[in-house]
């Protein structure tokens, strides 16, 4: 029974002579209403996981009062290519509340470690270095 939570779209992009690795949200659609107003405020978090440990996290602007944000903001992390089979990231749209905590409303993954469609991307941005691969990811419920 999956609840549906939205979804994001996102880009990778990797340069494999820098060593960088681009992520573009470009924005979600349909996500799941946080607050009592019927809306969201939502924002993305990037998390750079290495063997389950957090490296890095970097976020996106807050977009207010919306379930379908836009936000065409990149991500950069430096991960040179020998490491790239060791990455992973862990993609959080978060609802951003001004009392109390700021709320997960779904999460994505992608890396060769993650199952499906992340994985699939992930190799598809190997396969492409230098070119920004777009796709659509449904959010999950965090287990």
């Amino acid at each position: 029974e999956s609840v549906d939570l939205g979804e994001i779209m996102f880009s990778l992009c990797y340069l494999p002579t820098a060593g960088r690795l681009t992520l573009t949200v470009i924005k979600c659609r349909n996500l799941k209403a946080m607050d009592i107003t019927g809306y969201s405020d939502p924002y993305v978090k990037v998390s750079l996981l290495c063997d389950g440990r957090r490296l890095k996290k970097k976020k996106t602007t807050i977009k207010k009062n919306t379930l379908n944000p836009t936000y065409n903001e990149a991500i950069i992390f430096d991960i040179p290519p020998e490491n790239m089979d060791q990455v992973s990231l862990l993609i959080s749209v978060m609802d951003y509340d001004r009392v109390g905590h700021n709320e997960i409303i779904g999460v994505c993954r992608v890396g060769l470690t993650a199952e499906g469609l992340g994985r699939d991307h992930w190799n598809e941005m190997l396969a492409y270095p230098r070119k920004p691969i777009a796709h659509w990811h449904p959010l999950l419920e965090v287990k």
